[in-house]
């Protein structure tokens, strides 16, 4: 008689379960705009969640533990002209977080620690280069401030968010509209799926394709025959995947292993009301006394409820198998060592004592001096009489004109920002 081997791994009875009614956030109204990204973003302090929003586009920035209804006077991060299609949080700094939107720009914001008293209106930059609806942003993983974005026109543009700069620009890449991008471990390979039915391999710095006609797969998984679009969430401490269908109620998870057949269902998580989008937690936002590993925020309608994944242990110890080092939020590289050629993995935190977020780390634009390129020396050009009777103002009138705005501004800042904090507090005090 034949005894069934049943495959050993510590992954087996992973479940998932909604948290309870008073840790979800209601009375959120989730952006009904057709588009494929997940509508939300989430970190160790935040969630971000875009929402529907009049004459323009929007994303509601609630802390964590903020839960229960939802004001409906909550302040939004509003600024963009169109709706917003995708958000990402900066995975070295959880007060930063960049949108792109419908009106080809992509925006990035501060957020501070405390609840505003009103909309946050300002980003930190606005990126322009694309020429129809950005669609799709992605964080560089281990470089400090490179972010990429991702067009209806076709381009994959690699900004220095700290100077608003464009680093790269990838076109004739792509013939048709790219769906979703990835990237690799340590940030220098790109992989994109795209509307031809083409997976890229992409070495953004070479700006060339380095593999796009894959052979025949080495695991094919049948799945429903459902329609929504799949949003994957991969887990590189665990080497599970997550599949989680835009429209539909479940969510798959397969444990992928470097021997045939190299996919292994594990489980699925069912419900009964279908996801609108989905927001997955940064193995530093998890916890590790519950032997939580990985924590999915999905949207309904008009809410937000959190699904903790957990393996049962009986053991209140740290449970070491479960959790190795994994990325921080501290960059292994600067944007400008990374475009000359240089690697690094990501910069690992042990999460033996938890994890605790680090104060607001305000992140500063510092754009390059278009003064600094001095004009081609030439000829002059003849002037009219009408230019030799126009008084010009020299070049240190403007500057100092400049600055003293510039002071304005800021003084004008920090009042506000202290009269929001007076506010905060005497709000707090009388709760």
């Amino acid at each position: 008689m034949s005894r069934r081997v049943v495959r050993q791994s510590k992954f087996r009875h992973v479940f998932g379960q909604p948290v309870k009614a008073d840790q979800m956030y209601e009375d959120i109204r989730v952006s009904k705009v057709t588009w494929d990204s997940s509508f939300c973003a989430v970190n160790p302090k935040f969630v971000a969640i875009i929402v529907e929003s009049g004459g323009g586009g929007a994303f509601m920035v609630l802390p964590l533990a903020k839960t229960g209804r939802v004001d409906k006077n909550h302040p939004l991060v509003t600024g963009h002209t169109a709706p917003v299609l995708d958000i990402d949080w900066c995975p070295h700094n959880d007060n930063v977080i960049a949108s792109a939107s419908e009106d080809t720009t992509v925006m990035v914001w501060q957020i501070p620690d405390y609840v505003p008293m009103r909309n946050i209106t300002e980003p930190i930059v606005t990126l322009e280069g694309h020429s129809k609806r950005v669609g799709i942003i992605t964080w560089h993983p281990t470089a400090r401030n490179v972010l990429l974005s991702a067009g209806g026109d076709n381009l994959l543009i690699l900004w220095n968010v700290g100077t608003g700069e464009m680093l790269l620009t990838l076109d004739d890449m792509h013939g048709d509209l790219i769906y979703n991008v990835g990237w690799n471990r340590t940030g220098s390979l790109l992989v994109t799926t795209c509307k031809d039915k083409h997976v890229r391999i992409i070495d953004p710095r070479k700006q060339q394709v380095v593999a796009k006609n894959f052979e025949e797969p080495i695991a094919l998984q049948e799945m429903d025959t459902s329609n929504g679009v799949l949003l994957p969430f991969y887990d590189p401490d665990s080497s599970i995947i997550y599949l989680c269908g835009k429209g539909d109620s479940s969510i798959r998870y397969f444990e992928i292993t470097a021997e045939a057949p190299f996919v292994h269902y594990l489980s699925t998580y069912s419900s009964k009301e279908p996801q609108r989008g989905m927001g997955f937690m940064p193995k530093r936002g998890l916890d590790v006394s519950k032997c939580e590993i990985a924590r999915f925020f999905k949207l309904h309608e008009r809410k937000c409820e959190p699904i903790v994944m957990t393996v049962p242990r009986k053991s209140d110890l740290f449970q070491d198998d479960l959790y190795p080092d994994t990325p921080g939020p501290e960059p292994a590289l600067e944007a400008a060592e990374w475009l000359a050629g240089k690697d690094a993995a990501p910069i690992l935190v042990s999460l033996r004592d938890g994890y605790t977020p680090v104060k607001n780390r305000e992140l500063k634009v510092t754009r390059k001096n278009i003064l600094d390129n001095k004009p081609p020396v030439g000829p002059r050009r003849s002037h009219s009489t009408c230019d030799a009777n126009f008084s010009r103002p020299s070049l240190e009138d403007l500057l100092e004109e400049i600055r003293s705005l510039r002071h304005t501004v800021q003084a004008q800042e920090k009042r506000i920002s202290d009269l929001e904090n007076k506010l905060c507090k005497f709000t707090n005090g009388t709760a």
